[in-house]
């Protein structure tokens, strides 16, 4: 039976990172030549851990199913990224944005984690410079900083409305010079299937090889997963159509504990669904909620053209309701505020499912060259998406699915429940509560990569100098390798007739509808249940053209949504144990009587984190206490 050790240090708040790290133990430069590491994935975090981890001295194998890097869904994140460097005096620190980051997620984070998270942003940025990310910079040359959702300051550094892409070209070179120096060798083109587990511990991974099919055996002292997160379970997503679920769910089926699975958040700021023939949504940068006004008109089903609706006829419901924070209230907040506009019959467009929002104020005011200057690359996908030009008219925006603050869970060494295994980035859990904030996903990321694993790592691998290299040949690399292998034999011999995007378009629909901005229990019920149908179906009759033994999309697809049956109910399940509204999980049967989230911290202050007992067997839940000593436990308002 598993049981949950955070391996939070004792001390002030302030001090336990500081401490902690002087008192772990370190490997020396001539050991660290002995030890082998796995990072899979090479978005920012993956990227940043295999970069420093090679720095030091490590044998770094780092894998990616893209054919480079640079593809990794990291270069899609727009808006920004978080550092207390309180360069505006704005009265910022590093308790500030550790306070509104536990805030924003609604009280269902770690206290330790959280506190370090902020505390090492500051370091990003510094290095973040130092690689030559091109952050706004202010006339003076200073770098420029703007606000995002749920804080009331200016800390968010960012490169137009391209800051991850830009963040990811800086990763992407530290990463390139250790491969040059050969500490570090990349393997893309390969997708994990599997983590292998030699007694007890993490020694390696089952590959499948994309272009060529073929079963590949990797080894090593550890493992890292950067995998990021489980979006596309919903199918109409704001992520990349590569991004899945199946590296954290081959962990958990291992033996490695998933963490708040019904955590995912819903972005309000996505371009609308514009047909029926869509297999992704195009996010559109909270960023622009700085200076654009959301709305909708003041009467039910006005189609008028919005600059036929005077301003006395339009209403600014963001505004009315949280004076306080405006259009830059958090993203669950945002979110259910839009659609509980558009379901009262208020949305705009031609399925009525979406809301403006206008730069027409901010335009008038600044200029349209310094709203450009801002966000002109995010105006210009617009327009080409939409063929509207958003400097004359409003956009349209809806609510979409976008990123996940549940996933594989960690202690404070970054470490899952299964020794050497360690998840960071999006990939865990750890940070981020029940709702995560604008700009902190890509502080995250790196903070973890750079600044956090290297040192944590270090402790566990001092065990290892004299272990030698791992064996291919071991038995658990067989098992594992058969294990896959029957898999992938079983999918290939259905020979039905439906394709594997059929199935996953119907399947994040049931997602959607039944575990999406708002639940309740009949509805999570419901959904568990038309998963099961839906997948009884899809073992009888997905379609698989080819063979495993070449270059093959389809199964690499049929694969992933196999994966999103389990994943969705596991969501199911964990939403419906849940009996309380908490920042993006919504429970219709739990919330004020001005419709906010209601928490019930007296029975569900937890992390639930669920671990698997086999197929079709109910997972059990194991509670992680959240004990709060920094921050007060009280009704999250933006009013």
């Amino acid at each position: 039976m598993q049981k949950l050790d955070a391996k939070i240090p004792e001390g002030p708040l302030a001090e336990k990172w500081s401490h902690y790290k002087t008192g772990l133990r370190l490997v020396n430069p001539a050991n660290k030549k002995k030890i082998d590491i796995i990072v899979v994935g090479t978005g920012l975090a993956g990227s940043a851990a295999a970069s420093a981890l090679g720095e030091l001295g490590y044998n770094v194998k780092v894998f990616c199913f893209q054919d480079s890097p640079r593809r990794a869904h990291s270069v899609a994140a727009q808006g920004g990224i978080n550092a207390a460097k309180n360069y505006k005096n704005d009265n910022d620190s590093v308790y500030r944005l550790f306070h509104d980051m536990v805030k924003g997620g609604d009280y269902r984070a770690r206290e330790a984690n959280v506190y370090r998270a902020a505390e090492v942003s500051n370091a990003v940025i510094d290095h973040f410079t130092g690689l030559g990310v091109p952050f706004a910079r202010d006339y003076g040359g200073a770098l420029d900083t703007r606000s995002f959702g749920g804080v009331q300051v200016s800390r968010t550094f960012y490169a137009k409305g391209q800051t991850g892409q830009q963040c990811l070209l800086g990763t992407y070179s530290s990463l390139n010079r250790q491969i040059a120096k050969g500490t570090v060798k990349m393997f893309p083109r390969r997708d994990m299937l599997d983590v292998v587990i030699v007694d007890g511990k993490a020694r390696g991974i089952i590959t499948r090889h994309l272009l060529t099919g073929e079963l590949e055996r990797h080894s090593a002292h550890a493992v890292v997963l950067a995998t990021g997160g489980y979006g596309t379970v919903f199918y109409l997503s704001t992520l990349g159509l590569g991004s899945n679920a199946s590296a954290a769910w081959s962990a958990y089926k291992k033996g490695a504990l998933f963490a708040n699975p019904s955590f995912i958040q819903i972005h309000p700021t996505s371009i609308p669904v514009l047909n029926d023939y869509q297999c992704k949504l195009t996010l559109m940068s909270e960023s622009l909620r700085n200076d654009g006004r959301v709305w909708v008109p003041k009467a039910k089903g006005d189609k008028r053209h919005p600059s036929e609706i005077p301003e006395e006829e339009r209403d600014y419901y963001l505004e009315r309701r949280y004076p306080a924070f405006g259009n830059l209230v958090p993203r669950d907040v945002a979110s259910r505020a839009a659609k509980e506009r558009c379901d009262a019959g208020y949305g705009v467009g031609d399925t009525g499912l979406s809301v403006y929002l206008d730069f027409k104020d901010a335009i008038e005011k600044q200029g349209q060259k310094a709203i450009q200057d801002k966000y002109g690359n995010l105006f210009e996908m617009y327009e080409k998406i939409t063929g509207i030009n958003p400097y004359t008219q409003p956009m349209r925006i809806y609510p979409a699915g976008h990123y996940t603050m549940g996933g594989l869970w960690v202690d404070y060494n970054l470490m899952t429940t299964i020794p050497g295994l360690y998840a960071i980035g999006e990939s865990n859990f750890s940070d981020h509560g029940a709702n995560r904030l604008g700009a902190s996903s890509l502080m995250q990321c790196c903070g973890d990569g750079y600044f956090i694993l290297p040192d944590t790592m270090g402790d566990y691998l001092a065990d290892d100098i004299r272990t030698g290299k791992i064996p291919t040949d071991d038995p658990a690399f067989e098992e594992a390798e058969k294990t896959v292998a029957d898999r992938i034999r079983r999918i290939m011999e259905v020979g039905g007739k439906e394709t594997a995007s059929s199935f996953h378009k119907r399947l994040g629909k049931i997602m959607w509808d039944h575990c999406g901005m708002r639940r309740d229990a009949e509805g999570l019920k419901k959904g568990m249940e038309l998963l099961g149908q839906l997948e009884e179906e899809f073992w009888k009759n997905i379609c698989i053209p080819g063979n495993d033994k070449d270059f093959n999309q389809e199964l690499e697809k049929a694969l992933k949504v196999a994966d999103f049956f389990e994943v969705g109910r596991l969501m199911c399940e964990d939403a419906l144990q849940r009996e309380e509204s908490c920042g993006a999980h919504f429970r219709e049967e739990h919330q004020t009587e001005t419709g906010e989230a209601k928490r019930d911290d007296a029975n569900f202050a937890y992390v639930g984190a669920w671990e698997y007992q086999g197929p079709k067997a109910t997972p059990k839940l194991h509670k992680e206490s959240l004990q709060f000593e920094y921050v007060e436990l009280k009704e999250r308002s933006y009013k």
